[in-house]
């Protein structure tokens, strides 16, 4: 329906205070809100209601009708209960983000006009999608009993024929349709979640179409919106990794305005379930975060062993024993490619989000078969808490527990589609620990571990304590006289140099390995140009007769400046 249809109707109470020249609109729903920022729940053509509660003074107004524009809305209608006349400054603020604006008059109820906008919409097949609509929102609002996503998609089989599934961003399958009918194959998912994470990376709006096999399936985004304070301005690496999308069996491409409409009212309600599982997770990130802290902070393993204590019964319901732990470490980078500032993304909440969805069961089904799982974050990187039952640790994790080399067999090709050419995912795994006296040496085995598969090639890399065993686990049993040799045969050139020329040979070494070799971030870091920093690496290979760029020549210097 078009927005001037709504003045026609004089049941509906609705006066025009500005955008006389955009009632042409189309109206493709209807959404109450009284949230200063409800972007997550938007996908484009609502008519808003508002009761103005989130308005506590004029300064509140444009950033709220600009957060409306930008996710597309058709208009504005703001009730006169609350605060009577409709302020002025909400006008102002919608005549300039060119957004219709109406008064609902206080003898109207917000239900009234929801009830004829959802039947004008739905047109002939009013009482067809309208009830789909409503029976989907009461099931996904109902808590537990509700049956969430799942139960969202067996309606869509009964009542609209369509088969359709939720994925996660590796290709995991969190919910589909528990009606009769042939599963989705894992590789179908991996499919289909690198082809929407590559589309959603070019900037295509969805729902993307592709095309598998003799079959074609119709990618919706599911958005979730409760990592960022403004979501509808985003970048959209901070949440390609993290989000979740909904795969239909159909080529949307020849929809009606009405069944499109219902699918993205779908990905909105699947949005809110994944916003409140998230929300579940807050008391393990919370438990991970104060153990990290405390492992961090040197605190003694008595005051550790009590918090993990607390900690087991959250994170290995029902079982009896305290567990052996393992840590996994990860980290995401992104390059700048268009030569500006890196590190604009924050690097800890995206890895924490994606760390968690790595280490879930890749065969597990559901929302959340990650509720074992424990993942905190500390600047660019994230660290995981894996307890293993002490049954399943009896080899030290070595077959039970986390394995590095598999880690990441079943989510490479999604992550890789994900990460374009300007993002790398690296991980490190450490072996297990039986008691919190362990913990420390774990956290530090894992991070060199991450370096070992930053230093190698490709977009998605781990590494696990097996790695070590020759450089890193060896180091207490050198000798001093051994150590000191070494680290002077490859450090003292650079000194030497340093204290000649005040060179900085050394911090740019440091800085060098501690951004993986990364020519842009170092720069960034040490305020340099990358020519710069070019020249001072190559003084550096020249001085000492290493090369850089070899594996084993960085881990030597890592191991020279960690012993010095």
């Amino acid at each position: 329906m078009r927005l001037r249809a709504l003045l026609d109707t004089d049941a509906l109470g609705l006066r025009l205070l500005g955008g006389e020249d955009e009632l042409d609109r189309t109206v493709r729903g209807v959404m109450t809100t009284d949230l200063r920022d409800p972007s997550r729940y938007l996908s484009g053509g609502e008519l808003v209601l508002t009761g103005l509660a989130w308005r506590r003074d004029a300064g509140d107004s444009e950033p709220f009708v600009r957060i409306l524009a930008q996710a597309g809305v058709a208009a504005l209608a703001a009730g006169e209960a609350e605060l009577g006349d409709v302020p002025d400054d909400l006008v102002t603020a919608c005549a300039r983000h060119r957004l219709p604006l109406f008064a609902v008059h206080e003898s109207v109820a917000f239900a009234t006009i929801t009830e004829h906008v959802v039947r004008q919409v739905s047109g002939e097949r009013a009482g067809d999608l309208a009830a789909v609509v409503d029976r989907h929102r009461r099931m996904m609002t109902s808590g537990p009993a509700g049956g969430g996503p799942d139960v969202v998609l067996d309606l869509l089989g009964s009542d609209l024929d369509l088969r359709a599934w939720v994925l996660s961003p590796t290709g995991r399958l969190v919910a589909g349709p528990k009606v009769a009918g042939p599963a989705l194959p894992a590789e179908v998912c991996a499919q289909l979640a690198a082809e929407h994470l590559a589309a959603t990376r070019t900037g295509r709006r969805g729902p993307h179409r592709v095309l598998l096999g003799a079959t074609t399936y119709s990618l919706f985004p599911v958005r979730s919106g409760g990592r960022s304070p403004q979501a509808a301005a985003r970048d959209v690496r901070e949440t390609v990794l993290s989000d979740w999308l909904l795969a239909v069996e159909a080529d949307a491409g020849d929809w009606a305005e009405e069944r499109l409409d219902l699918l993205y009212g779908v990905t909105q309600l699947i949005a809110v379930e994944r916003d409140r599982r998230d929300a579940a997770r807050t008391v393990r990130r919370r438990l991970a975060q104060e153990v990290l802290e405390l492992v961090q902070t040197g605190a003694a393993p008595a005051e550790i062993a009590a918090r993990l204590r607390v900690a087991a019964p959250v994170l290995l319901p029902g079982l009896g024993a305290a567990p052996h732990w393992q840590v996994v470490v990860a980290r995401v980078d992104w390059e700048d490619t268009a030569g500006g500032a890196p590190g604009e993304v924050a690097g800890g909440p995206v890895a924490q989000s994606l760390l968690e969805e790595i280490l879930a069961d890749p065969h597990a089904a559901g929302p959340e078969p990650s509720d074992r799982i424990a993942v905190a974050h500390t600047g660019d990187e994230a660290v995981a808490l894996v307890p293993l039952p002490a049954v399943s640790a009896e080899h030290d994790g070595s077959e039970s527990g986390v394995l590095a080399d598999a880690l990441l067999e079943a989510v490479r090709g999604p992550l890789t589609a994900g990460l374009d050419d300007d993002g790398r995912v690296t991980l490190g795994v450490s072996a297990a620990v039986h008691s919190a006296e362990g913990l420390r040496g774990a956290l530090e085995e894992a991070r060199h571990a991450r370096r070992v598969a930053a230093a190698r090639p490709g977009r998605v890399c781990a590494a696990g304590h097996q790695e070590l065993a020759s450089h890193v686990l060896l180091l207490p049993f050198v000798p001093d006289d051994v150590r000191r040799a070494f680290t002077a045969r490859l450090l003292d050139p650079l000194r030497d140099y340093d204290r000649r020329h005040r060179a900085e040979l050394i911090p740019t070494l440091e800085a060098f390995l501690d951004c993986d070799g990364s020519w842009t971030r170092c720069a960034a870091r040490l305020h340099l140009h990358v020519n710069t920093l070019r020249y001072r690496v190559g003084r550096i290979e020249q001085l000492t007769g290493r090369d850089l760029s070899r594996l084993e020549d960085k881990l030597d210097f890592f191991l020279a400046l960690r012993m010095s």
